[in-house]
């Protein structure tokens, strides 16, 4: 199997008022193309920044980080978003949309960056999928917070990403909207066959993934089937 994505003695710290904070230590996992993992662990356990280095949103202190076989610790900033714009796709916690925007026009976004034609037709299709075909004119404040949470999938899925990373994607919705949006995102991922990390305090959704990599205080703790 082809191998998406591979952490190899992965360290992060920080300097801090003469301190150096130790955020991740010495991590390492590979994850196989189409597989779906969740990462789970306590507040503070390094959870977020992981998945931050592996997307290559920031850059390892020590060892290395490889995105679709390209080791991102030989990039620079523009070289690194390049990789992301072309491979990757995000969920975040609050949906970051822009409140500019309609739903239609944040899902055009990545594909309009990308200057590909059919960027309008294949957003209503997206939005289709998740069920908003009546929103796309609408504006994110007016879009209930499950319906924006919609609208970030589509625009996730928007460039065909290999792999797709999302941050407490059910954080701030409620237990209904959340098994809704949940049972979205694994049939959207299902059919185009994207790669999905996510990291999560919902066991329930961890327990939907194939695998569950477990950290606390920056290492990996557990690494195996929910």
């Amino acid at each position: 199997m082809e191998t998406i994505l591979k952490l190899s003695n992965v360290s992060k710290t920080y300097a801090l008022a003469g301190n150096t904070l130790h955020i991740l230590s010495d991590v390492s996992f590979s994850v196989e193309a189409g597989a779906t993992v969740a990462i789970v662990g306590p507040s503070g356990s390094g959870k977020t920044t992981l998945l931050g280095l592996s997307a290559g949103l920031d850059r390892s202190s020590l060892g290395s980080v490889e995105l679709n076989q390209i080791p991102l610790g030989d990039l620079d900033e523009d070289e690194r978003a390049a990789v992301r714009n072309r491979y990757v796709g995000f969920i975040f916690q609050n949906f970051q949309l822009l409140p500019t925007l309609t739903a239609l026009e944040n899902v055009m976004v990545p594909m309009e960056l990308k200057g590909e034609k059919n960027a309008r037709a294949r957003g209503k299709e997206l939005l289709d999928a998740v069920g908003l075909a009546d929103r796309l004119h609408h504006y994110p404040v007016q879009l209930s917070g499950g319906e924006q949470q919609r609208v970030s999938l589509a625009r996730a899925f928007a460039n065909q990403p290999r792999i797709l990373f999302a941050d407490e994607p059910t954080g701030n919705l409620d237990a209904e909207t959340s098994e809704r949006i949940t049972h979205l995102l694994f049939e959207l991922n299902r059919q185009a066959g994207t790669t999905l990390i996510l990291v999560t305090h919902n066991t329930e959704l961890a327990a939907s993934t194939q695998r569950i990599i477990r950290i606390a205080g920056g290492r990996i703790v557990a690494d195996g089937r929910p």
